[in-house]
């Protein structure tokens, strides 16, 4: 029996611990397969690309690599990057080279708090946290605009100039995503964060396009804060929080504290979005590709699980995707845990517990 939807998948393990996630996320998505009684299919095609690949030829990935992806409906993104291999090279020979060129400027970056793990902010319920970053993910400080010179005058005389890029379209396309997605969650708040005391210009836009576009939006909440204090509100009140906007660099750096809070970077998922659907999108965890841990068997794969669930989400999948959910939360209160939030458990024994829930709560309902 052929199945009702079928979905092409670009698998991309990348470097370090990439595969090891990336296996324990398809295992998942199989069961979700198996669940759907033949509904549901992935086709999955599987890329070598990353810093071995490099070694070999000399560039990351393919000449050809953003043709040969196109066509696929969504990709599953490891890791990338390792010490046989500078990281600007590795991060701009792979992932920024597919965000860029598949113009996916919107990065949805969840900071969620799992019952059965200890998160690092004190006497606080975890109920009462769980905000969203929306991160720009095309320009901004990562438009990688500018340039070395000068070396040649002599040693210690050479100038590097790294410019951020601020559009005013860049910044109302994004901002206006943050707007639309607050008015789908349960508290309608937008929360804008900048360095615009500092960066008069680029932030400076981006304020005025904040402040422009919140006008279409009376129904939600608005506030604005600079990052150094943003960092501290994190910490000290994210009860305040729900979806929070900003550049590239300050949402990136943002989203790891917030990854931090809930008690390992390797819980955190995220998805690389264009929003028009001209060119596939990214599901990735926020994690590296951690060297030191890679081939252990160690490596916390929930990260991974969880952005399968946003890519599931984002193929019109929502139920599906909130099984998935509901099946890490089963796990991490019975104690499948690995060695980054305290437990013991391998990285296939939670992706396996993560397996049996989900297809126990299918035979449930």
């Amino acid at each position: 029996m052929n199945a009702k939807k079928t979905f092409k998948l670009a698998v991309i393990p990348g470097d370090g611990i990439g595969s090891e996630v990336i296996d324990a996320g398809m295992k998942v998505l199989k069961q979700v397969e198996v669940n759907s009684q033949g509904e549901i299919k992935f086709e999955s095609v599987y890329f070598p690309w990353g810093c071995d690949y490099y070694l070999e030829n000399g560039k990351m990935m393919a000449d050809d690599g953003l043709d040969q992806l196109k066509s696929f409906d969504a990709i599953y993104f490891g890791a990338v990057g390792y010490s046989n291999v500078p990281d600007h090279v590795s991060l701009w020979g792979l992932r920024l080279n597919i965000c860029q060129n598949f113009d996916q400027w919107a990065n949805i970056r969840p900071v969620r708090f799992y019952k059965g793990i200890p998160g690092k902010l004190a006497n606080r319920s975890i109920e009462d946290h769980d905000w969203v970053l929306i991160r720009e993910n095309s320009e901004g400080e990562y438009a990688g605009l500018g340039g070395r010179n000068l070396s040649g005058r002599g040693l210690g005389k050479e100038v590097a100039i790294q410019s951020a890029l601020f559009t005013e379209e860049g910044c109302e396309r994004i901002i206006r995503y943050a707007f639309d997605l607050a008015r789908t969650r349960k508290r309608k708040r937008v929360t804008s964060v900048t360095k615009s005391n500092a960066q008069q210009y680029g932030m400076v836009l981006w304020d005025e396009v904040f402040a422009r576009v919140s006008k279409d939006y009376p129904d939600v909440e608005t506030n604005q804060w600079l990052v150094d204090a943003m960092a501290a509100q994190f910490i000290l009140h994210p009860e305040e929080l729900e979806v929070v906007v900003a550049s590239n660099l300050i949402a990136d750096i943002l989203s790891d504290l917030g990854s931090a809070l809930t008690g390992s970077l390797g819980l955190a998922p995220s998805a690389n979005i264009n929003p028009e659907r001209r060119f596939p999108s990214m599901f990735e965890s926020v994690h590296g590709s951690a060297p030191d841990i890679a081939g252990q068997g160690i490596a916390n794969p929930i990260g991974a699980i969880g952005s399968a669930a946003m890519m599931l989400e984002h193929l019109g999948l929502k139920e599906e995707s909130n099984d998935v959910m509901r099946a890490i939360e089963e796990a991490t209160s019975k104690g499948f845990l690995t060695r980054d939030v305290g437990g013991t458990n391998s990285t296939i024994e939670v992706a396996e517990a993560i397996v049996e829930n989900l297809s126990k709560n299918k035979v449930e309902n």
